[in-house]
C-alpha cells in the first residue's frame, strides 16, 4: 500500500522561498500547498521589505466565502485596511513574535500590507478555487507595481509602523 502524500512546512522550504523572494524583482514569492482547482487555498507568501502590494479586495461568487486569513510565521507585516476610496481606516502590526500573530479579513475588505522585516513569511488561507481573472479587484487610484510612485507609497506606509 502506498502511504498518503505528506506535505511538510520545513525550515529548509522557508529558507528556499525566502531566497527566491530576495532574488525576485517583485521582492516576494508564493509557494502553494494547494492545486489551483482545490476548494481551500493554502500557501506561503514571502515578502521582503520594499515589495508593493497594490491595495485590493476580494469578491467571490455567492456560493463562496471571501474571507482571507493571514498567519505570520516569520518576521512581521503592517496590515493597512482602507475604504473603497483608499482612505486608511486602520493599521495593524502582525508579527511572528508579537501580540497579534494572525488576522482574518472579511470579504470585500480593501487592504494592502508591507513587509517590516526581511524574509517575512505568511501562511495564507482562503476559499478556492483560484480564478486569476477575478481573484482581486484593485483600487484604480493606486499606482501599478514597478513604478516610482509605488516605491514612494511603500516608503510612506512603512512609516506608519515605525
Amino acid at each position: 500500500m502506498q502511504p498518503p502524500q505528506i506535505k511538510r512546512l520545513t525550515q529548509e522550504l522557508l529558507d528556499t522561498i525566502a531566497q527566491q523572494a530576495r532574488n525576485s524583482p517583485r521582492q516576494r514569492q508564493n509557494y502553494n500547498f494547494h492545486d489551483e482547482t482545490e476548494k481551500v487555498q493554502r500557501f506561503l507568501n514571502v515578502l521582503q521589505p520594499g515589495t508593493y502590494v497594490r491595495p485590493h479586495r476580494h469578491h467571490r461568487p455567492a456560493a463562496m466565502n471571501g474571507f482571507e486569513f493571514f498567519l505570520v510565521l516569520q518576521g512581521e507585516i503592517g496590515m493597512i485596511v482602507m475604504n473603497e476610496d483608499g482612505k486608511i481606516l486602520y493599521t495593524e502590526r502582525i508579527s511572528a513574535n508579537g501580540s497579534t500573530r494572525g488576522i482574518e479579513l472579511a470579504e470585500g475588505t480593501v487592504h494592502t500590507l508591507v513587509a517590516l522585516a526581511p524574509d517575512t513569511i505568511i501562511l495564507e488561507l482562503k476559499e478556492g478555487p483560484y480564478n486569476s481573472r477575478g481573484d482581486k479587484e484593485f483600487l484604480e487610484a493606486f499606482p501599478t507595481e514597478g513604478t516610482p510612485a509605488a516605491t514612494q507609497l511603500v516608503e510612506k506606509w512603512v512609516g506608519y509602523f515605525a
